[in-house]
């Protein structure tokens, strides 16, 4: 018998930067992993992006360079993350990499930051950077919807 469960992880943003001659903001788009099935017990893996746009603040030019973090989510670890339902939990992770080694987090903990920099001229750019998920093989949880709120945070 399979049983569908299905998953989705909402990324929200927040900024924060001192008085800079720049400002910038930040964006996320929902990852949604499809379907586990716990009966096979496959791991299923997802992506989506953080984008980060940044404005000068009436210069021509200026070198541009910030952080971005994720926060852990709901669950409050990062080892693992965890997708919820109203009974059970999903263990879950986040990443810089393709390859899934490098966990997203705040620097803390084991884990890594997304940090860029660049010239910045007259207009605005808009940088995307990769999230890459795995919901790790062999849990067996009860059917339902599974999700999990990350905070991305950009600090310039």
């Amino acid at each position: 018998m399979k049983r569908a469960i299905g998953l989705s992880l909402f990324l929200v943003a927040a900024g924060s930067g001192s008085a800079q001659a720049y400002t910038c903001s930040i964006s996320a788009d929902p990852l949604a992993f499809g379907q586990y099935d716990p009966i096979t017990g496959a791991q299923v893996d997802g992506a989506s992006e953080v984008s980060v746009s940044c404005s000068l603040l009436g210069l021509v030019s200026l070198l541009v360079s910030y952080e971005i973090s994720l926060d852990p989510g709901t669950g409050g670890s990062y080892h693992p993350r965890a997708l919820s339902s109203a009974t059970d939990t999903l263990d879950y992770n986040l990443y810089v990499d393709t390859a899934r080694t490098e966990i997203w987090g705040d620097g803390t903990d084991d884990t890594a930051t997304v940090t860029d920099s660049y010239t910045l001229g007259v207009l605005t750019v808009t940088r995307y950077y990769p999230v890459y998920g795995r919901v790790f093989a062999d849990q067996n949880v009860a059917a339902g919807v599974y999700d999990d709120t990350i905070t991305a945070t950009v600090e310039f």
